[in-house]
């Protein structure tokens, strides 16, 4: 069924996971892998009238929907997996409450969902609107581009991005930011 597709793979990640599969590429984004390269990539070709279906990363990416259907696209996502708030939330309130007291110095996201999460629950417990302003008291390393820009959706300053948005890099950079 793919052989009659256009496959475009975002990543190292899913490029990985599709060549152990013998699924071949057609188009890949290139660094940093966000919607924009995504989008930068499927640039040439006539997507009106034609289905995309999108595996889904944990929540919807209303910036490549909005995309395809300007392209004309009819968008179809698959979602392989959710990101949710954790059942406990305590580890969360204590980091919320240690912030607010300006006992953290560094913060470290590995997904857009961690930081939607945090000013979720935040907004529950009535501490949203000091969050932000004790994040960016406190060094904020980000995994990559796309939850450095859900960071700064909140008003969040990142001191550090990973480059490339991986875990290693990310530990790296912040093992010379901290030692610095």
């Amino acid at each position: 069924m793919l052989s009659k597709c256009v496959v475009v793979a975002r990543g190292p990640k899913p490029t990985g996971v599709l060549r152990s599969r013998e699924v071949r590429i057609d188009r890949s984004a290139a660094e940093p892998y966000t919607t924009v390269q995504v989008l930068e990539s499927l640039g040439d070709l006539s997507l009106r009238g034609e289905r995309v279906l999108v595996q889904r990363y944990g929540e919807t990416n209303v910036e490549l929907e909005k995309a395809l259907h300007a392209k004309g696209a009819e968008v179809i996502e698959i979602p392989t997996y959710r990101w949710a708030m954790p059942q406990d939330t305590k580890p969360l309130e204590a980091l919320i409450a240690a912030l607010d007291r300006g006992g953290v110095d560094a913060v470290v996201f590995t997904s857009a969902s961690q930081a939607h999460n945090l000013f979720a629950l935040a907004q529950r417990l009535g501490k949203d609107g000091s969050l932000a302003a004790n994040l960016n008291r406190a060094l904020v390393a980000s995994i990559g581009p796309v939850c450095s820009s859900a960071l700064r959706g909140h008003g969040v300053n990142i001191a550090l991005e990973a480059s490339p948005p991986k875990l290693g890099p990310l530990v790296a950079a912040l093992d010379r930011a901290l030692a610095s």
